[in-house]
């Protein structure tokens, strides 16, 4: 009997970190888009912090509410991270500022990004070189607004696409992905 499985979706969430000061309704954003995602029977991909939690970490959160896969990849060595029960931990052993986002990034099929400091925009940037979709929600500030519906570049290589809501980043992330997809087929 020939059994075809069909390939699942990883989508990577990323976001500011706590130390970006973000609100509850931040944070329930991050956790609804990764129970989308779950829903969606997708992989969610999130930046394990070390030392405090994120943006990533709660879409983490949500994907495991709807008893969704996780694969947390952390910079160093070790798996001791905050979000503790994550199914898949990954230590790069590569450190934060590039090394550690681009193990995270290359093995998404598309990125959405929340609000956002310099290591989301790092990991934005990296998915743009890489052709990796990327979709931001927004209305939470942060380098997600200041790049929805843009081009990083001049080279127009891959829109950055603005999403009003976390259905709308989840659905656009998954068409996109399935695009991105079908080319190492």
């Amino acid at each position: 009997m020939d059994v075809q499985k069909k390939t699942r979706l990883q989508i990577g969430v990323m976001g500011s970190a706590a130390d970006l000061h973000y609100t509850k309704d931040f944070e329930a954003a991050a956790e609804s888009i990764g129970r989308l995602i779950a829903e969606r029977q997708g992989i969610l991909f999130f930046g394990a912090e070390k030392d405090y939690d994120s943006l990533s970490t709660a879409a983490c959160r949500g994907a495991q509410s709807a008893g969704g896969l996780t694969v947390g990849i952390t910079y160093g060595k070790g798996k001791d991270i905050w979000q503790k029960n994550a199914d898949i931990i990954i230590p790069c052993g590569l450190e934060r500022g590039g090394g550690r986002e681009t193990v995270l990034v290359t093995g998404c099929d598309a990125v959405i990004a929340i609000s956002g400091g310099s290591g989301t925009l790092t990991e934005l940037a990296i998915a743009y070189q890489a052709n990796i979709p990327t979709v931001v929600l927004t209305g939470y500030g942060g380098w997600a607004d200041k790049l929805a519906d843009t081009y990083i570049d001049a080279r127009e290589r891959t829109l950055t696409h603005g999403a009003k809501t976390p259905e709308d980043a989840v659905e656009i992330a998954f068409r996109e992905g399935e695009i991105y997809r079908a080319q190492f087929k």
